[in-house]
């Protein structure tokens, strides 16, 4: 009896301790990622979150240029202060036609991470009731009342907390919805010769081998001689390290037949395409956000300007003081990209056709209203009918019976 309750007492000894070490905040904000920094950004500057308590971490600093977002877009926008280039024209080579378009009345628009980082993070530190901090987060757990976060060094409790961490099991787990990779290797190149022109995106390029799969080469440049070259896959399956080299060194030797070049930055990623429904991770008091919500673009992978749509919607939501788990994004588009999905998952040596069939028949401008969810029922109508028909009838075919 006597070692019972010296065990007892151990234990409520060592929960009160823990207890006493945890730091509370009415939000807690996992990730200062585009996601974290935009959600972030609004809450500071909302008057119904003047006298909440904030915490955003992260275990990076946010210091160095690890990705690039683009985005196309009308005009001026509320990024433009952060915007290092924009282009006016883009240019699509598949394995029959090639072409440059004019897109105004929009332009496609390009922010280095570490200029996003530096500007968001310099302003929220105007916000005595944010705390940025740098640490790793290791469990997260919604205890109904509250949620209590662990790091390698702390433990935090929030009323909500919003994770943007990913992992691919989120996804891949089920079997009802195809889960594609965007991946990629990217090098920011100098060459020796003025190969770029300066005025022009190459948006897709699959005049080079398909092996299989969905390929094609992505080109932003930055001067005649100065751009990021990348080379991009829809598939389900990485590839070994060395093919991503071998395949952008060969581009920009043969294909742009620049001479001798030097790498001067490197990026390297995957992206989900999936229509998978991220909500079951979701709880009363936790909310997935960015990629590990499902706010990147299935059918393209764009994450940026979907997170920007995403992020006041959610803040109305919050006003609400409803559940984290009862706000939908789901629409009509979201059928559309399950289709898509579909699509390249059974046939993925064909993609370079559907999207040689929409450029060829649609113009860049009704493609980009489509992908940012703008159009209306006859101009859907118009752009799924430039698509292939017979795979994406079996598709259609398939979902329903």
């Amino acid at each position: 009896m006597n070692l019972y309750r010296i065990a007892t007492f151990e234990m409520v000894t060592i929960l009160y301790l823990h207890l006493e070490n945890t730091t509370y905040f009415d939000y807690i904000i996992i990730g200062a990622g585009a996601a974290g920094l935009m959600l972030a950004d609004a809450m500071v500057k909302d008057d119904f979150f003047s006298s909440k308590s904030i915490l955003l971490l992260d275990k990076d600093s946010k210091l160095l240029n690890d990705r690039t977002w683009c985005f196309w877009e009308k005009g001026e926008g509320k990024f433009d202060s952060i915007v290092s280039k924009k282009w006016d024209h883009i240019y699509f080579a598949g394995q029959k036609f090639t072409k440059t378009y004019a897109i105004a009345p929009y332009s496609y628009k390009m922010v280095r991470g570490v200029d996003f980082y530096k500007t968001y993070l310099g302003r929220l530190k105007d916000h005595p009731n944010l705390t940025f901090l740098q640490e790793a987060v290791v469990n997260v757990t919604d205890n109904h009342s509250s949620v209590t976060v662990e790091t390698t060094s702390n433990n935090y409790s929030a009323a909500k907390v919003f994770n943007s961490i990913f992992d691919y099991k989120m996804a891949t787990h089920q079997k009802k919805y195809p889960v594609l990779q965007q991946h990629f290797l990217g090098w920011t190149v100098k060459t020796e010769k003025p190969v770029f022109d300066l005025d022009q995106v190459t948006y897709m390029d699959f005049s080079i081998p398909q092996k299989g799969n969905t390929r094609f080469m992505y080109i932003l440049p930055f001067s005649k001689k100065e751009a990021l070259v990348e080379y991009t896959l829809f598939s389900a399956d990485l590839l070994p390290k060395k093919a991503y080299k071998n395949a952008l060194d060969t581009y920009v030797k043969n294909d742009l037949q620049c001479g001798a070049y030097e790498i001067t930055e490197t990026e390297q990623g995957s992206i989900p395409m999936t229509s998978y429904d991220f909500s079951e991770h979701h709880t009363e008091n936790i909310r997935y956000i960015g990629t590990a919500g499902g706010w990147a673009k299935p059918s393209t992978g764009y994450t940026f300007m979907s997170t920007a749509k995403k992020v006041p919607v959610l803040i109305d939501y919050l006003k609400t003081v409803k559940p984290l788990n009862k706000l939908s994004f789901k629409n009509r588009f979201w059928f559309y990209d399950l289709l898509f999905l579909d699509v390249l998952d059974k046939n993925n040596h064909q993609g370079h056709q559907i999207f040689e069939s929409l450029f060829n028949k649609c113009e860049p401008q009704l493609i980009f209203k489509f992908l940012d969810e703008e159009t209306n029922i006859l101009e859907d109508l118009k752009f799924i009918s430039a698509c292939p028909t017979m795979p994406f009838t079996k598709a259609l075919l398939n979902r329903f019976f």
